[in-house]
């Protein structure tokens, strides 16, 4: 059995050769999933290639492989180690672009049919895409992985946006009170430039800061915006 050891996980993504083996059908996106080889194993991993991206109105081109990187090193600064492990290379099969490792999970158990238990383990997502202004999270886009219960968000493309994008259908905990335990990481946002500068741009960096900081002093998960969309379509 591969081993699951995260440390050898992120070595052999950041090392390993890869190898395509399909492709994920939905989505406006080319989304591949690959085998990735390295010392003797194999390990399952999602290629989204830069120049297989579409274009958007609002959002700099061949960017959103970069947000994906940056979805990931956000989690681990928060603590949070929701988003798998992530990494953006240019030797890929249809060039540079994310490889993130995938999640063994099923596909039928989402944010819709969660059990009011698991709903009540969303806090840190929802903070998280606070933060990450994130613009399209649906519901089949957090889940919990078959062999260990652990809780995962992913495809993170379309965050980071300097304006107010959020878009999601996690409003759970609106008015509610944000733990001081998932608060206190974000005052070291003053070293997060160092993080996110190869991912985002400048602009875009100081807006997740200034977000941070609103979060800080509200201490409270903010109600759906009136007059905006506040949800992503489809859903799920």
């Amino acid at each position: 059995m591969t081993p699951q050891n995260p440390q050898t996980i992120q070595t052999a993504l950041t090392h390993g050769e890869y190898q395509l083996k399909g492709q994920f059908m939905l989505g406006s996106n080319y989304t591949f999933f690959v085998d990735v080889h390295h010392e003797g194993e194999t390990y399952q991993a999602v290629y989204k290639p830069s120049k297989g991206e579409q274009p958007l109105w609002d959002f700099p081109d061949n960017t959103l492989a970069l947000r994906e990187v940056a979805a990931y090193h956000l989690s681990e600064a928060l603590g949070f180690h929701i988003v798998p492990f992530t990494i953006y290379r240019e030797d890929g099969p249809y060039g540079p672009g994310s490889l993130q490792r995938y999640i063994d999970y099923d596909v039928e158990y989402h944010y819709f049919n969660f059990t009011i238990t698991d709903k009540e383990k969303l806090r840190p997502v929802v903070l998280f895409d606070l933060l990450a202004n994130n613009a399209d999270r649906k519901g089949s886009h957090v889940f919990f992985e078959d062999e260990t219960r652990k809780l995962f968000a992913i495809d993170h493309g379309i965050c980071f946006h300097e304006e107010d994008k959020l878009r999601t259908v996690i409003w759970d905990f609106a008015s509610q009170q944000i733990p001081d335990d998932l608060l206190a990481p974000l005052s070291q946002t003053d070293s997060w430039s160092a993080v996110f500068e190869n991912y985002l741009s400048p602009n875009e960096v100081s807006a997740l800061q200034a977000r941070a900081k609103i979060l800080c002093a509200t201490k409270t998960f903010p109600r759906p915006l009136q007059g905006r969309r506040a949800y992503p379509y489809p859903p799920v």
